[in-house]
């Protein structure tokens, strides 16, 4: 598919996406958020593709909603019961992706190129990203999910540091504050995201990555254990009696790379989706 915000390539079983507006910094906007949900679409109906990398062309990832508008950008008269953020639109795809997706953070990565990444499983940083949660600095507020996403990734304290002061932070703040994985140099990125995604592409089943990331994610809102305990006990019950158990095991004793065949497209189990609710006010209508 032709893209004119963000472009997309397959190697070696990762789609990379790449935001492309580098004469806006990858300023986001609805023409990005539509196309990225497009790309993931088709990360998810495509089974040769286990894994996603999610990067920005130029020196920035996202420096954030494009302000081309000026003080209108935010004025929007949709009626308020049929008013989606579009940053929360696209952060509530990335959450249902089913492959796991990283997200190579370049460079400058500030309101919702930051928050964007919060529902990414893997959030690597070259040394000369820097993020900044600048809502309350603009006179806005946190979006794209974010009062969900934050707190639970980084802690109460330091998400409250960072949204109210809305100061930019450093790559090293960021590791350090448990927001990215790990940093590297700025010719390092790009290799180190792909190391870890063709580790997930190369030995791992795609049904058990789908329903373990699934898992994770829904399992941050439940109110005791014994929620995950019950969705676990569905999903070893139902696995254990897969082909892809079956060829896991037998190539662990025989000394083998694992052949996993199933597909997060078509072989999920019956009670997959889990949670099932997710309906926006708008969308009961």
């Amino acid at each position: 598919m032709v893209y004119s915000t963000i472009t997309s390539e397959i190697i070696d079983h990762v789609m990379i996406v790449t935001l492309n507006r580098p004469e806006r910094m990858n300023a986001f906007n609805e023409k990005m958020c539509a196309e990225m949900i497009l790309a993931f679409d088709e990360a998810d109906a495509n089974d040769d593709v286990r894994a996603v990398i999610v990067t920005g062309s130029g020196a920035s990832y996202c420096a954030g909603m494009d302000l081309e508008k000026g003080a209108e950008t935010f004025m929007d008269h949709t009626p308020l019961v049929e008013y989606r953020d579009a940053g929360g639109v696209l952060a509530l795809r990335i959450f249902e992706l089913k492959k796991p997706i990283i997200a190579a953070i370049n460079g400058a990565a500030v309101g919702v190129g930051i928050t964007m990444t919060l529902p990414m499983d893997i959030r690597i940083a070259s040394t000369e990203a820097k993020m900044g949660f600048v809502f309350a600095r603009r006179g806005i507020t946190m979006e794209a999910c974010s009062g969900w996403f934050l707190p639970r990734l980084v802690g109460m304290g330091k998400a409250s540091e960072w949204i109210y002061t809305g100061r930019m932070i450093s790559a090293n703040e960021a590791y350090e504050g448990r927001l990215v994985n790990k940093i590297v140099g700025p010719d390092e990125l790009m290799a180190a995201a792909m190391e870890i995604a063709s580790d997930i592409a190369q030995n791992t089943s795609s049904v058990s990555v789908t329903l373990s990331r699934q898992l994770m994610w829904t399992m941050l809102g439940a109110n005791h254990p014994v929620e995950s305990h019950k969705i676990e006990s569905k999903m070893l019950h139902w696995t254990g009696k897969q082909a892809d158990a079956q060829e896991g095991i037998e190539a662990f004793l025989e000394k083998r790379s694992a052949d996993f065949k199933m597909k997060s497209s078509t072989d999920m189990p019956p009670f997959y989706p889990w949670s099932t609710d997710r309906t926006y006010e708008s969308d009961k209508k």
